[in-house]
């Protein structure tokens, strides 16, 4: 057993007891209300989810394990001793055990993924089959799909193993697939938009270093970049589409790769992930109606307006449920001020950050008027020569697999059951809302 599974073990087992406990004795309390609005409006804010690797706050933002963002950028180790940005390796080590990793334990991660990172000739042989123009998203979710044919949670599943060793090869899988996303999406990257010129892994690079690499981009920045990016995307609690839907399949006892491809089905939604692939899309076609990529505060502030009136939202501002900026436009935004000079996209980003949420709030229905994530990750991309917009949703599916995989070794560890919320018709709506009067 090697040494973080070791830990997980003892973490989870400990849990695992405490968790019985607590529900044998306190299984009728109730902990939460369900109102008209949230049954109608997707289940918003109702707890209902055990998810142990992070939090989302409406004003704090997103946390790990109880750290933000500028805390896991000083507490988390870094590659080697001149590295700036957080090492997604010692993210998942904290989510997995609640526990923050020393350099050593992030150096053996990066070796032991790299140990595991080889893909199986099935899914090179499918992804290959696939028309050049199948979208890159696609091209991921048939990829993970075919790696369900290595997996070891299936195989003892059909062995008839005990329930209360799920978590093992659940544990095997997940280090697998974390281990194998950047080499299924640089492979990806490469055939759909470089004319199928690979690049091969460097072993002695990080998870997210080697990743930089095998996509063929240049310069030591973009690793540091990749290094962030991989970390600030990793999780957002159980509650967002993408790892929620991971979460009910996985609680059906499918194998994680079938769990994985059905959440990155949800991410590939315009409302979820694909959302940064819209945001550049609009600001490159702001600036070929304008004629320029240095617009004016009040021909930026004109095309808002022309878009709000067409029926559109603006993309990348607004969230479901941060009332503040998003911690991960910040952390970008800080990456972009110490590392890019000057690039006119990133300008854009900025200009839109003075002006969009003015206008929004004066609208009176917006909630939120301030920008997510998914503001500001499309126009560094852009900067490092990544302007194949319709890949970013993928960089943000490698991502994710950490805290999602992380959530379902707990899953599986804490033995939660399938997941069956009850369904009403607006009949029974109508009956109890008469009631309640």
């Amino acid at each position: 057993m090697d040494r973080l599974k070791k830990k997980f073990f003892e973490k989870s087992s400990k849990l695992k007891v405490e968790l019985k406990a607590l529900v044998k004795e306190h299984r009728a309390k109730v902990v939460g209300e369900v109102n008209v609005g949230q049954v109608t409006g997707g289940a918003r804010g109702v707890k209902s989810i055990l998810w142990e690797t992070s939090e989302l706050d409406a004003n704090v933002g997103i946390t790990f394990r109880g750290y933000s963002i500028p805390q896991l950028k000083e507490i988390l180790p870094k590659f080697k001793k001149d590295g700036k940005e957080p090492l997604p390796e010692g993210l998942f080590w904290l989510m997995l055990v609640d526990e923050v990793p020393t350099q050593k334990d992030v150096e053996w991660l990066s070796k032991e993924w790299a140990k595991r990172a080889k893909l199986p000739q099935v899914t090179l042989d499918s992804i290959n089959a696939l028309p050049e123009s199948t979208h890159p998203m696609t091209q991921f979710i048939i990829g993970i799909n075919t790696m369900a044919t290595d997996s070891i949670f299936a195989k003892e599943y059909a062995k008839g193993v005990s329930k209360a060793d799920y978590w093992d090869s659940t544990y095997e899988d997940a280090m697998n697939l974390v281990a194998r996303l950047p080499r299924l999406a640089a492979h990806i990257y490469r055939r759909t938009y470089h004319k199928g010129v690979h690049i091969a892994a460097n072993p002695s690079l990080d998870w997210a270093g080697n990743f930089a690499h095998m996509l063929g981009i240049p310069g030591e920045d973009f690793k540091s970049l990749m290094r962030l990016y991989l970390t600030i995307h990793a999780d957002h609690e159980g509650g967002n589409a993408s790892a929620h839907t991971a979460h009910l399949i996985n609680s059906t006892l499918a194998d994680v790769y079938l769990s994985y491809a059905g959440a990155m089905g949800s991410l590939a939604g315009p409302l979820h992930g694909l959302a940064n692939q819209e945001v550049i899309k609009w600001i490159f076609e702001m600036t070929t109606k304008l004629k320029t990529t240095k617009p004016t505060d009040k021909q930026v502030a004109k095309y808002i307006d022309d878009t709000l009136k067409a029926g559109k939202v603006i993309p990348g501002y607004g969230h479901a449920v941060l009332r503040e900026p998003d911690p991960r436009f910040t952390a970008q935004r800080v990456f972009a001020e110490e590392y890019i000079k000057d690039n006119d996209y990133v300008n854009i980003v900025w200009q839109l950050f003075r002006i969009v949420p003015g206008i929004l709030g004066k609208l009176g229905k917006v909630k939120n008027p301030w920008p997510n994530v998914d503001a500001h990750s499309g126009a560094i991309l852009v900067n490092y020569g990544v302007e194949q917009y319709t890949f970013y949703t993928v960089l943000f599916g490698v991502s994710r697999a950490l805290g999602v995989l992380a959530s379902a070794c707990w899953s599986r560890a804490l033995g939660l059951p399938l997941e069956r919320p009850k369904s009403v018709a607006t009949s029974w709506l109508k009956k109890e809302v008469k009631k309640k009067k």
